[in-house]
């Protein structure tokens, strides 16, 4: 459903990613995985297109993304960046029902359809007693959960989080990727987690130095050699009962 051919990203002094390549299939839920300025975030943006390639070509569906229009992106991909910064202050009603835009002529106005899926979407993230709350009174955690709820309403096939655990506690952690993965669609996401990484990806991919380093089953990838190398730390990896456990020593 999507291909990164050797993307690449450069400031005019700095190169920060270099020759990436993934592939994220139908229904798969992929992670980019990998130590702080591996390249996890910047290799995102390039995706969604808030940095344009130095390089390289993205493909969603068979059609190349960077020549989409960002309205015919939003049509097929919904984001949850990491920054998410409001600047005028809105409901989350109206914070949600921005995920339903790409599907609106322009001026027209939500129907009840629209009203429905903010709803639906909202009682997903567990979040619907807080559709009249100002979206600026809220936690970071719970604006998290507002902007997933907004992906969730744009009805997109396809997702992109960005460190969407990034403040949440450990239980919403849990239930908001365990949420992802039952919704059916695919995700590709950036994690910092190893241990959720394990517990709900397909399939990672490892950035190190901003470049490809290794890729496959999360138990096939992650060891204790591969958490030494990026981490410099010790952990013993160890599986039981068919789930990965990471010690950190």
């Amino acid at each position: 459903m999507l291909k990164v051919e050797n993307v690449s990203y450069r400031t005019k002094s700095v190169s920060i990613i270099e020759g990436i390549s993934l592939e994220v299939h139908k229904g798969e839920f992929v992670g980019v995985i990998g130590p702080n300025g591996s390249g996890k975030s910047t290799l995102l943006k390039n995706i969604y297109k808030m940095l344009v390639p130095t390089s390289g070509e993205i493909w969603l569906e068979g059609k190349s993304l960077l020549k989409m229009s960002n309205r015919q992106m939003a049509e097929k991909l919904a984001v949850v960046a990491q920054e998410s910064e409001a600047n005028f202050d809105f409901t989350v009603q109206e914070v949600v029902q921005m995920g339903r835009y790409p599907r609106k002529r322009m001026l027209e106005s939500a129907n009840q359809d629209d009203r429905k899926m903010v709803e639906k979407s909202l009682a997903m993230v567990e979040m619907e007693e807080f559709i009249d709350r100002s979206f600026l009174s809220l936690s970071g955690g719970e604006k998290q959960r507002v902007l997933i709820a907004r992906a969730l309403a744009q009805e997109t096939e396809m997702v992109i989080l960005d460190e969407p655990t990034n403040h949440l506690d450990i239980g919403s952690q849990v239930k908001t990727l365990a949420l992802m993965k039952r919704s059916g669609k695919t995700v590709l996401t950036a994690l910092h987690d190893l241990g959720l990484a394990a517990k709900f990806c397909d399939r990672v991919y490892v950035l190190k130095g901003g470049r490809n380093y290794l890729d496959g089953r999360p138990g096939e990838v992650i060891s204790g050699r591969m958490v030494e190398e990026l981490y410099q730390i010790q952990a013993e990896v160890f599986r039981r009962n068919g789930k990965i456990f990471i010690d950190y020593e």
